[in-house]
C-alpha cells in the first residue's frame, strides 16, 4: 500500500522520499533507510528533508501485523513509531502541508471491548515505561494490534491540534482486508478472516490502489478543510460485521 502511495503522488510532489527499514531503490524517488520505533532514527530522516523541500505531504504506512511479532513489537512499531514519526514531522510543518497514517478496520472491531484504562494506555505511547505497562495488560498479539491502531486514530486527533496551529492537516486511513502479501499472511493464518471477507458488503478483497486512492484524496487540496479525521476503507466490513453481532 505504501509503494501504491509512491506511484499516485508522483505527478503531485517534486520530490519523494520513499523510507523503509532499508532503503528502497524507486525509480525517481530518494530512498532512506529508517526503523520508525527509533527515535533517533526518525529525528535523523526529519533532518534529513529540509534538504530536498518544504514538506507538502507524509504518507506514515509503515506497520508489522498479529503475525509478524508479539505484542511488545507490535505496539513498538504500530504505535510508538507513529508517534516518533508525528512528533518529529511536526517540525517541518508549514502552511499547506498534509500527513496521513496508516490505521485499521481492526480498531472498530476492538473499541466495543477498550476500557478507559486501556484508552489511557494508550494515548501516552511518548511514555518511557510506555512497553512495559501495556504489555503487562496486553500479551495477544491480535488485541495488540488493534489496540495500537486505535492508539494510532487517537493519535492523528491528538496530532491535528497541533499541526492546524501551523496550517497543516492530519488524518488517517483504515483499510480493511487488502489484498496484499501482509493481508495474505494473516488470511491464511486466521480464519476470523475468512469470515470477515463472506461478512464485507463488496464481497471481495479491496486493492491497495483503492487505499492509496483515499489517502490522495486526504493529502490533496480537495480536502483542505478535512483533518483530525479516519477514513474507513473496508467495503463495508465493518457494518456487516456489526449487523452479523445484531443478529
Amino acid at each position: 500500500m505504501g509503494r501504491e502511495c509512491v506511484e499516485r503522488l508522483r505527478s503531485r510532489v517534486d520530490v519523494i522520499v520513499a523510507v523503509d527499514l532499508e532503503a528502497p531503490t524507486i525509480d525517481g524517488t530518494l530512498g532512506v533507510a529508517c526503523d520508525v520505533s527509533d527515535r533517533n532514527a526518525v529525528t535523523a530522516l526529519v533532518a534529513q528533508v529540509p534538504e530536498v523541500g518544504p514538506l507538502r505531504a507524509l504518507v506514515h504506512a509503515a506497520g508489522i501485523s498479529p503475525t509478524m511479532a508479539d505484542a511488545r513489537r507490535v505496539f513498538e512499531v504500530d504505535l510508538v513509531g507513529t508517534h516518533h514519526v508525528l512528533e518529529g514531522f511536526e517540525s517541518l510543518v508549514v502552511p499547506g502541508s498534509a500527513a496521513v497514517c496508516f490505521s485499521s478496520s481492526s480498531a472498530y472491531q476492538v473499541a466495543p471491548f477498550v476500557d478507559a484504562d486501556q484508552d489511557s494506555l494508550i494515548d501516552a505511547p511518548e511514555a518511557s515505561d510506555f512497553l512495559d505497562r501495556i504489555t503487562t495488560v496486553v500479551t495477544d498479539s491480535g488485541l495488540a494490534y488493534a489496540l495500537a491502531k486505535r492508539g494510532v486514530i487517537r493519535a492523528v486527533g491528538r496530532a491535528a491540534l497541533r499541526w492546524g496551529r501551523l496550517g497543516g492537516r492530519v488524518n488517517s486511513v483504515a483499510p480493511g482486508l487488502i489484498d496484499t502479501p501482509m493481508g495474505r499472511q494473516e488470511f491464511d493464518q486466521q480464519p476470523m478472516m475468512r469470515e470477515m471477507l463472506e461478512r464485507t458488503p463488496l464481497g471481495r478483497l479491496g486493492q491497495p490502489s483503492e487505499v492509496a486512492d483515499a489517502v490522495v484524496y486526504l493529502l490533496s487540496d480537495e480536502a483542505s478543510f478535512v483533518s483530525g479525521i479516519d477514513l474507513l476503507v473496508d467495503g463495508g466490513m465493518i457494518q456487516g460485521m456489526a449487523q452479523a453481532t445484531m443478529a
